[in-house]
């Protein structure tokens, strides 16, 4: 029998269970795909504890994105058995199989195994959406990457560095700090070594950031609005670290803007964006210019340990549960 680690109450990601369930039979249109990855992502957490803004009905299996291979379809037009796709959900990835439909999945790029597909669309799905959706990042402009060693900052790293732009990646750990050079960071910023503005500053002669990528937020996103150029863009893509607050004169003084980065959201109010972003994302992904870094994979009955490595700041990229 399948298996899929449930949430039948809210709370730390120990209160989930592995459990045993009847695969439902397939609807008129519907595929069934064997998981063989799944991806671990913040929202998963929140989720599971009551936190986040999508608040399922319990019980839910948690779990946004994963990869597998398809083994049954019912009349569904552009699938076949054997297809190795990636399956995009909002909640139903720690699974061993899906009930999905075929607008929920984009085929497997041929670089990549299924971990790395199973880790991919959201995160740098956040990250295109974030830097030329709404940060319209610009060639030779200087890009600030906060939590540069997390899936969504190293994503931007990369990116950032493949559309041209000077990369300032700052991270916790030298460790997080040496995987984003190797994706193109130009400039490193130990978080505990220097304060960041300063670090800023010093790199770029006062001038400041152009953009700021903000997955952490709190003192994070606060002390950034004092290294930022004229016209700068703050992104706020998450906030980890706490709520920030937005002092509005130094916004003012900059000429800058502060926007909000729901990548998925974003797809839901206008589908046309996410085609096209889905098809450079694809593009590059086949060229070899964009990968996840999967710094750890573990088997589907690590849940827990695979999750606590995301909140205890112990991942370094993406982490992904195992099923075959």
């Amino acid at each position: 029998m399948p298996k899929a680690v449930v949430c039948r109450e809210l709370g730390p990601p120990e209160r989930l269970r592995l459990e045993s369930f009847e695969a439902p039979p397939l609807g008129p249109g519907e595929v069934r795909v064997a998981i063989h990855a799944a991806g671990i992502n913040f929202p998963d957490i929140l989720m599971a504890a009551g936190e986040y803004q999508l608040k399922p009905e319990l019980p839910f299996t948690p779990g946004m994105e994963a990869a597998g291979e398809v083994i049954e379809v019912d009349a569904a037009e552009g699938v076949a058995v054997g297809d190795k796709v990636i399956v995009k959900l909002r909640h139903g990835g720690y699974a061993s199989e899906a009930v999905v439909t075929p607008a929920q999945l984009t085929p497997l790029p041929s670089t990549f195994d299924f971990a790395e597909g199973a880790t991919f669309l959201a995160a740098h799905g956040t990250a295109y959406h974030g830097l030329i959706d709404r940060g319209q990042l610009k060639s030779a402009e200087v890009l600030l990457v906060h939590g540069a060693g997390g899936g969504v900052g190293l994503a931007a790293v990369e990116m950032g560095k493949m559309l041209g732009a000077t990369v300032i990646a700052a991270a916790s750990s030298e460790e997080k700090l040496a995987v984003a050079q190797a994706r193109g960071a130009d400039h490193l910023v130990l978080y505990s070594r220097e304060p960041f503005r300063d670090a800023v500053k010093r790199i770029t002669d006062g001038r400041g950031v152009d953009v700021v990528y903000d997955p952490v937020g709190g003192e994070i996103f606060e002390n950034s609005l004092r290294c930022i150029a004229w016209g700068a863009r703050l992104l706020v893509i998450g906030f980890t670290g706490g709520i920030g607050l937005a002092r509005t004169n130094l916004l003012l003084i900059k000429g800058a803007s502060v926007l909000g980065v729901r990548a998925g959201e974003a797809v839901r109010k206008n589908p046309a964006l996410g085609e096209v972003r889905q098809r450079k994302l694809l593009e590059w992904a086949e060229a070899g210019k964009i990968r996840p870094n999967v710094s750890h994979r573990l088997p589907l009955e690590d849940y827990a340990q695979a999750m606590r490595l995301l909140i205890d700041r112990k991942a370094i990229g993406r982490v992904a549960l195992m099923m075959r």
